[in-house]
């Protein structure tokens, strides 16, 4: 049995009369999924990176100026400035921020709230301003659209109804006295 699977292979290797086709057939596809995928990968990662470095920046000039009481909406702009490269940042951003207790470190309840950009605009019910020498939690969600929707990890992201996907940013930050 094993001598005529082995004579069977050796002729099968041997044979040039169009075998190599379905050895192309079945290769090339996942190929290109694995370099689309790798694409989307670098591209979200890229993003991300945006995501943070622009809520860092923003969550810095809340946390140096407590008495300032900024607006979702201000905020919300600050991080699309620094961000820079977020598409469609100012109605695919949504913020939450809220004051923690460190005592009892709970983070925020549920999954973050997102903006879902088929609706209309509605702003955050969790964004609550912090006192002096208050530990508070800020969260960004940010919703984009792959670069490749239906190939790959593009094809995995968990989607809402208009095709985009979630990201996730955390920051906390102490407010600093006023004086």
């Amino acid at each position: 049995m094993i001598r005529k699977a082995t004579q069977f292979l050796r002729r099968f290797r041997k044979e040039e009369d169009g075998q190599m086709m379905v050895e192309f057939a079945l290769a090339v596809p996942l190929i290109f999924t694995m370099f689309l995928t790798s694409v989307e990968m670098g591209i979200y990662a890229v993003r991300q990176n945006f995501l943070d470095r622009g809520l860092d920046m923003a969550i810095r000039d809340v946390r140096l100026n407590t008495g300032a009481n900024y607006t979702h909406k201000q905020i919300k702009d600050r991080i699309c400035g620094y961000a820079g490269f977020l598409t469609d940042c100012d109605e695919a951003l949504k913020l939450q921020m809220t004051p923690i207790n460190p005592r009892s470190f709970s983070g925020f309840a549920g999954s973050a709230e997102c903006a879902d950009v088929s609706l209309p605009v509605t702003p955050s019910l969790t964004f609550v301003h912090g006192s002096e020498h208050q530990l508070m939690l800020m969260r960004a969600c940010y919703m984009f659209e792959p670069v490749f929707p239906t190939t790959g990890l593009g094809y995995a992201f968990t989607k809402d109804g208009t095709g985009r996907v979630k990201m996730v940013s955390l920051s906390g930050f102490v407010q600093e006295p006023s004086t």
